[in-house]
């Protein structure tokens, strides 16, 4: 019988753990972009996000995210990109700053706030039911984001095969998705993280990632 993987507690350093938040959402952009072009997706990055997203009452910092920063290792190398480390893919960015900025407009607005964690606590419950990967939820955390976050003016316009994009739960899937990016554009905030210190901080986000590789 295989032992569970270990809990790695995360650094108490804060750019740290900002560094980890960032990746879940630059995580979740990169998988919608490999969703649109591929229909595939790395089971392990896509099993992370969306549990973080369905445990509406985490035990923890490092459960978020499965107890260890491999987990998030899409969304890192992401991050190295963002520091100037390797290539960029331009798309992603543009999907991971877009949810950023998605995330601004939720914080602002407590009424959907409110709404949106109502609508994860019930979908929770479906998890706990189901599996928090089984397409009942998945759906239901498409709809979610369908109902809140997508009613904003500002909206992710995914680029990708459009034969692939409205293939059977390819929209849930994708606006799943979409919707671990704000979950975890929310725990960055919550760690401190602004978008200023992308900027201003890059060498404190550098260290973070040699940190955590």
């Amino acid at each position: 019988m295989n032992s569970p993987t270990p809990i790695h507690r995360a650094p108490d350093s804060p750019a740290t753990r900002q560094a980890l938040a960032l990746a879940g959402v630059f995580q979740a952009a990169s998988l919608v972009d490999e969703l649109a072009h591929t229909g595939q997706v790395d089971q392990r990055a896509w099993d992370t996000l969306i549990r973080a997203t369905v445990d509406t009452n985490p035990e923890s910092f490092e459960a978020i995210y499965g107890g260890h920063p491999n987990n998030l290792r899409r969304g890192l190398e992401t991050l190295e990109a963002l520091v100037g480390r390797k290539q960029a893919n331009p798309v992603v960015l543009r999907y991971g700053f877009s949810l950023l900025l998605l995330t601004n407009k939720l914080r602002a607005n407590t009424d959907m706030l409110d709404s949106l964690g109502r609508k994860l606590s019930h979908i929770q419950g479906q998890a706990n039911h189901f599996g928090a990967t089984h397409e009942n939820v998945i759906a239901s955390l498409g709809e979610a984001y369908q109902e809140t976050i997508s009613t904003f003016k500002t909206r992710i316009v995914v680029q990708g095969d459009p034969s692939l994009l409205q293939t059977r739960m390819m929209p849930e899937r994708v606006r799943a998705c979409l919707l671990s990016g704000i979950r975890f554009g929310l725990l960055w905030h919550q760690q401190g993280g602004r978008r200023w210190k992308l900027i201003f901080q890059r060498k404190a986000l550098r260290t973070a990632l040699d940190s955590l590789s």
